[in-house]
């Protein structure tokens, strides 16, 4: 029996998950957490077979929590579950020590494939990054400057495009305004941008964020 934890902040999407893997003799959805700090509590509680993970969620997340999720434990397999389609967001979280990356709008198609797969010691990416993937290294275009950040400056480049301030930005990922500020410069100089408005711009054009201005997860 494969023992899965689920970490999603939205309910209705854990009751949907739950209801595709109830359907699995061999799976059974045997925790769940809403927030991050809850999600590494219950990794540290109990020893699971798949974590199934929300990149974007109250308190910890991102690739912060991924890394001591894994730094934690090492062997459990995590399927990251995400809106964005972005390539270099997936190889940031594998390269994290994710095991899979499924993109929401795939799960219902996909979720029972991938768990079993990671579950099985494989890896797991959804067709739409693959195809991203394949399509830019099939051209040989040249790295777009945002994969050039750190996976922190990437984390702070995202939430500096959907409209937040430093303060705010500091908050969520629990920094000081001026680790924050500093950050800011570096992507700022890395990516030749003038303004925020340049950074929006941009983000807007690789579609890292919506017509909103939300960044996708």
């Amino acid at each position: 029996m494969i023992r899965i934890l689920i970490a999603d902040d939205h309910t209705i999407l854990r009751d949907g998950l739950k209801q595709i893997l109830s359907e699995c003799p061999d799976m059974t959805v045997a925790g769940e957490a809403d927030n991050g700090f809850d999600a590494l509590a219950k990794v540290r509680e109990q020893d699971w077979d798949v974590m199934v993970l929300d990149m974007a969620m109250p308190g910890k997340s991102g690739i912060d929590l991924l890394k001591q999720i894994k730094s934690e434990k090492p062997k459990l397999p995590v399927l990251i579950l995400s809106m964005q389609k972005e390539d270099q967001y997936a190889v940031r979280s594998l390269k994290a020590g994710a095991a899979g990356y499924l993109c929401k709008d795939s799960a219902s198609a996909d979720l029972v494939q991938a768990i079993r797969k990671v579950a099985g010691g494989g890896m797991f990416i959804s067709a739409a990054v693959a195809e991203n993937l394949a399509l830019r290294l099939t051209a040989n275009a040249e790295a777009p400057p945002h994969t050039l950040l750190t996976d922190r400056e990437y984390e702070v480049f995202r939430l500096i495009a959907s409209g937040m301030g430093i303060t705010a930005i500091g908050e969520q990922l629990h920094l000081s305004v001026k680790t924050i500020s500093t950050h800011k410069t570096r992507i700022m100089q890395k990516m030749n941008f003038t303004t925020s408005t340049d950074l929006i711009r941009y983000a807007l054009r690789h579609g890292l964020i919506d017509d909103n201005g939300q960044a996708t997860e």
